[in-house]
């Protein structure tokens, strides 16, 4: 039986184990999707090691940049955005494995936010630092919008969010929700220190985040009258891609 998995932590939010197990059941295919919960990817080769039948697996949160010292090679696309979260594994003869590594986010995200976007869209506030930011930049910047990293701490790439001013909300519309804040395992009743009253009408909030697909993030924009987009469709979007890899 071919293994398939998702290595992260924590993966108590995670949709991809029932969403995987559920196709192979549905489509007669004989494999499994297993979750791999691990603080550091230092346990990876011990996760491959122990499952010879392991073909690829996904990565979440916090580990899609520190995956990469474990990797043989990159895509194009993964390698533009130095972050990932497809891994395909290649045996060779001898059954010794080759991780290499691929970035679907940027196919799921740019997909499901393209349809969104309108005239007035032209900047975008990026909540976040880590490894999926970096895809959600990516994507941006190939759709013709100016991004600016926010975190809480300023730094050489980002303003802090107490940097927030009325003028820097006013012109940036797409403010895109890349940190854990909101998520079930993260704090659901949490959401990113920005100044939600400068928030209206011509503002469109994109949450990376799918586990509530309502988060307190996307609550206080819909009160300020803002279009909302959960992270759902791109998780959804981001599996099938992730198969479609594995599988070619």
């Amino acid at each position: 039986m071919k293994k398939y998995g998702i290595i992260g932590y924590p993966l108590a939010q995670s949709a991809s184990p029932a969403f995987f197990n559920a196709k192979f059941e549905k489509e007669g295919i004989d494999a499994q999707y297993i979750p791999f919960e691990i603080e550091s990817t230092d346990e990876l080769p011990r996760i491959i090691e122990e499952h010879p039948e392991l073909q690829g697996f996904n990565v979440t949160i916090p580990h899609k940049i520190a995956v990469m010292q474990h990797l043989e090679g990159m895509s194009d696309g993964a390698r533009a955005i130095n972050a990932v979260n497809v891994v395909k594994i290649k045996r060779d003869a001898d059954g010794k494995a080759h991780l290499w590594g691929y970035n679907s986010d940027v196919i799921g995200f740019t997909q499901s936010i393209r349809p969104l976007l309108k005239g007035h869209h032209k900047k975008a506030l990026v909540l976040g630092t880590g490894g999926a930011s970096k895809a959600i930049v990516y994507a941006l910047q190939q759709l013709g919008i100016e991004c600016q990293y926010v975190s809480r701490k300023a730094s050489d790439n980002a303003i802090a969010y107490s940097d927030l001013t009325a003028e820097i909300m006013e012109s940036h519309t797409v403010i895109v929700n890349c940190t854990p804040l909101g998520m079930v395992g993260h704090g659901i009743d949490q959401c990113p220190d920005i100044p939600y009253s400068l928030i209206g009408s011509k503002h469109l909030l994109y949450d990376i985040v799918y586990n509530p697909e309502n988060t307190l993030f996307l609550q206080k924009g819909a009160a300020q009258g803002a279009d909302t987009k959960s992270g759902y469709e791109m998780w959804y979007l981001q599996a099938l891609a992730s198969w479609t890899i594995w599988n070619e």
